[in-house]
């Protein structure tokens, strides 16, 4: 089928979508696998609905841009600044200790240095699409292994420039190249610094003024405008659309506007993501593949061996639980949508025949194809032996909730909260993002839904327009933070009671709005002191009254340091000031203590017969004269 139609190839898309991902869903192999499946039997090597796959492939790697501008919305500059070490740390060891693997070992096989070096740099990378689709269908993004993808995907994608500009100079014939590697990296320098101040001072303005007007379609519309200007400004100068729409997504993290544009992107980014997928199960040349199997089966086995050799290592020296790392080495080990660029590029400067440059493409759409695989066997095998237990798989929660509390996080202190209310009659509607949490509590009868509370639309099904009050008690702080500014955003008369594992956490919550936080530590903490009181021979009443009072002093000291807990040394200011404050009125509640115990023994003495007499002197006797007289 010729793109002659394009009702006729958004028919023949969309149905092979949708017959295929439900049905791989149903399997168990989840909807990337699907997404591809359907490229292959639409492609030129199935049913042949479609004859060229890379006109497709190349508009749907806009869902990847999409992708990647969501994931900086969700980083701020200052997080995104917190990741350097492991993005140019533990990224470049993925990155270049994987080319020098690949590289030995071509080279050993006897193929030129070149050639070796080309397909060494195209198999290093890793599939970005698939690896953060991965970790956004499973909730993992902000795990240890999450963190640690994402971190190796940005520094492919900042190498980029770099692997592209050497490309020519491994061609004999372009000897000038050098000089326009410089002019191309003095063009990708001006383009990032335009994107970057350009976002700082035009974009939030221009986003205000179009808010104004009241028109949701058009704010849905600059959004889309405001990513593919981004990618079109950063491919006039060769540089990876994705980056530069992820630097566009973190100078917007801290903008008002941050959720809407969440909101309005995400569908684009799924539709566009899995026609990706689509494209990239049409480009496979079966061909290829069909010609030389054993040597193509080969070549892709031994550089996920290879790579994966690399990840297992960076797995044991970097903090990576086990249980974690094999999802961690199967999303990094395969080859990426970079490497068809790469092999392209390389083709076009005569660095490799186009023949090869087909074999290494199959090789890379081929070790994307059986990643999803991977995942499946490792969830089924592999992570619960390292976890020592199952994994499992709960569907989140779908049915609308109408509650009027709903709480996110049912661990042990959301429990308590949880049965507080339940004991009263309030049934909350519970979320928690722990599979085997949801499925311990409801075989004691609780009824737990499964569920991300920082997503927009899950929140919404769990009733959160409608309810009065969102009882905050995620364990994890960033988390906790997320999902209270998702909440102040988008649902501002649900009162939010939040649970804070420290002062940093209370700090953090403060700056939102959040006014009802309590310190998971603070009561159990002043209830331990009282008790240290009483065994030191304080009145129970008088050691409660003095916990009372601490806890009341202790918050008001809070907010009081909440304006300055940015300025180190005003925060300490605050801190010892209220410290002695606070020393101040126990010495004289000590002092009063004291003077109140002396009234009161000498109101008991009084009370006594002995003391009223000697306080009234001695019996008058009669005198001797009087006496005298009357005898």
């Amino acid at each position: 089928m010729e793109h002659s139609s394009w009702l006729t190839g958004t028919l023949v898309y969309l149905g092979a979508a949708v017959l295929a991902v439900p049905l791989a869903k149903f399997l168990g192999l989840g909807s990337i696998i699907g997404y591809l499946a359907a490229g292959i039997l639409i492609g030129p090597w199935g049913l042949a609905f479609v004859t060229n796959p890379q006109d497709m492939l190349h508009f749907s790697e806009f869902g990847v841009v999409l992708m990647l501008f969501l994931v900086g919305l969700e980083l701020e500059p200052q997080r995104l600044w917190s990741l350097r070490k492991p993005i140019f740390g533990w990224g470049s060891v993925q990155l270049f200790g994987s080319a020098a693997l690949i590289l030995g070992v071509g080279v050993a096989c006897g193929v030129d240095w070149r050639i070796a070096m080309v397909g060494a740099l195209g198999l290093a990378m890793s599939s970005t699409a698939i690896g953060l689709g991965v970790l956004a269908e499973r909730s993992l993004m902000n795990t240890t292994s999450g963190q640690s993808v994402l971190s190796v995907a940005l520094l492919q994608d900042v190498a980029a420039i770099p692997i592209l500009a050497l490309l020519p100079l491994l061609a004999m014939e372009h000897s000038h190249a050098e000089g326009n590697a410089w002019v191309s990296a003095g063009k990708a320098i001006g383009v990032i610094a335009i994107i970057i101040f350009g976002g700082r001072l035009l974009v939030r303005p221009a986003l205000r003024w179009i808010a104004r007007s009241a028109t949701p379609e058009i704010f849905t519309a600059a959004s889309l405008l405001l990513v593919v200007a981004t990618a079109a400004l950063m491919q006039t100068v060769g540089l990876s659309m994705a980056l530069g729409a992820f630097l566009a997504g973190v100078l917007l993290a801290e903008s008002e506007y941050r959720r809407e544009l969440e909101t309005d992107i995400e569908p684009f980014k799924g539709l566009l993501l899995g026609l990706f997928f689509i494209a990239v199960g049409m480009s496979i040349d079966f061909a290829v593949v069909t010609s030389q199997p054993l040597l193509i089966a080969g070549v892709v086995l031994g550089f996920l061996l290879l790579k994966a050799a690399v990840l297992w290592s960076m797995g044991r020296a970097m903090p990576l639980p086990k249980a974690e790392r094999p999802v961690f080495i199967i999303l990094l080990a395969q080859g990426g949508e970079f490497g068809f660029v790469v092999f392209q590029t390389a083709a076009q400067a005569g660095v490799i025949d186009a023949q090869i440059s087909s074999f290494l493409v199959a090789a890379v759409a081929i070790s994307m194809l059986v990643t999803p695989l991977l995942l499946v066997a490792a969830d089924r095998w592999l992570i619960p032996l390292l976890a020592g237990q199952r994994r499992s798989n709960i569907a989140e929660i779908s049915e609308p909730q109408n509650q009027s509390v709903i709480i996110a996080g049912f661990g042990r202190y959301g429990q308590v909260v949880g049965r507080m209310l339940y004991a009263n009659g309030i049934k909350p509607t519970v979320l928690d993002i722990d599979s085997e949490q949801v499925e311990t509590m409801r075989k004691f009868g609780w009824r737990v839904f499964y569920g991300d509370a920082k997503r927009l639309d899950l929140m919404r099904t769990a009733g959160a327009a409608s309810a009065k009050i969102l009882v905050l008690a995620v364990d994890d702080v960033e988390q906790s933070v997320e999902v209270a500014k998702m909440v102040r955003q988008n649902f501002p008369n649900l009162t939010i009671v939040a649970r804070a594992r420290n002062v940093a956490h209370y700090f953090q919550l403060h700056d939102l709005g959040v006014t009802m936080i309590e310190r998971e530590t603070l009561d159990s903490a002043l209830m331990s002191a009282r008790s240290v009181l009483e065994q030191l021979g304080w009145e129970p009443h008088q050691a409660r009254t003095l916990a009372l009072r601490f806890r009341r002093h202790n918050i008001d000291q809070l907010a009081k340091m909440a304006p300055h807990r940015k300025d180190e040394a005003k925060l300490i200011a605050a801190a010892k000031q209220g410290r002695q404050q606070l020393e101040e009125l126990f010495a004289q509640e000590r002092d009063e203590a004291a003077r109140r115990q002396v009234r009161s023994s000498w109101d008991k003495k009084l009370d006594e017969p002995e003391a009223v007499t000697a306080l009234a002197g001695p019996s008058p006797q009669p005198s001797s004269q009087t006496t005298e007289g009357a005898g």
